[in-house]
């Protein structure tokens, strides 16, 4: 087990490695692993790389985002240019039922509502605007429709994603199921698996996010 001071170093390490954080003034501490991050950065997107990098460090169990978004100047787009914006992205993501999802846009925050099918769409929408010139911030407010989903259920279908995967044995995985929300954990092999894994909950019918606190452990 990693020690909250190798997590700290190998997080800043690895945010520091992301040519998306280049110039980024992010600080980290630790504790018990659970990491909080401190800053500024230029853009919404390079809050969410720093998440994204912050989970792939071995050892963080959870993550606390305290950075903040100071858009320059040049970058500043007014409110209604934001929502045109949007509503352009949502329309040319083929994996977002546009016409089901509404955007409000306050002071560069965008907040989106609706309801849709899946926890994909759900989630394609919002990745569809994070890299949005003006974008501060997002909250997602989509609703799932459909059945509640139940660990067992997760479980069989990421088995049969995999069952061509001779070698994969999902002893190795925590599910966690709340609400809708699956919590992921637990080691895979490589980037492949862990991809399949992703894949394979976001599709299914109910489930409205996923977080992902898998692992990557490559066989020796």
């Amino acid at each position: 087990m990693r020690t909250d001071a190798e997590i700290r170093q190998a997080v800043l390490h690895e945010i520091a490695r992301d040519p998306r954080l280049k110039d980024a003034d992010v600080g980290v501490t630790v504790s018990g692993g659970l990491v909080t991050l401190v800053g500024t950065v230029s853009s919404y997107a390079r809050l969410i790389a720093a998440e994204e990098a912050t989970h792939r460090v071995e050892g963080v169990l959870d993550v606390v985002n305290d950075v903040q978004v100071q858009i320059p100047s040049g970058m500043l787009r007014a409110d209604a240019d934001v929502a045109q914006a949007v509503r352009r992205a949502l329309e040319w993501d083929v994996l977002v039922p546009d016409r089901e999802i509404q955007a409000t846009v306050s002071d560069g925050w965008v907040t989106l509502s609706g309801s849709v099918d899946f926890g994909y769409e759900r989630e394609s929408a919002e990745r569809a605007i994070r890299n949005l010139a003006g974008v501060r911030g997002i909250t997602n407010n989509i609703s799932v429709k459909g059945p509640k989903v139940h660990p067992d259920d997760v479980r069989r279908e990421i088995e049969r994603a995999l069952e061509r995967r001779a070698r994969y044995t999902a002893d190795r995985l925590v599910i966690d199921v709340r609400d809708g929300v699956v919590t992921l954990s637990g080691t895979v092999h490589s980037w492949a698996e862990k991809d399949a894994l992703l894949v394979a909950t976001r599709i299914m019918p109910g489930v409205e996010s996923v977080k992902d606190r898998l692992v990557i452990v490559p066989e020796v």
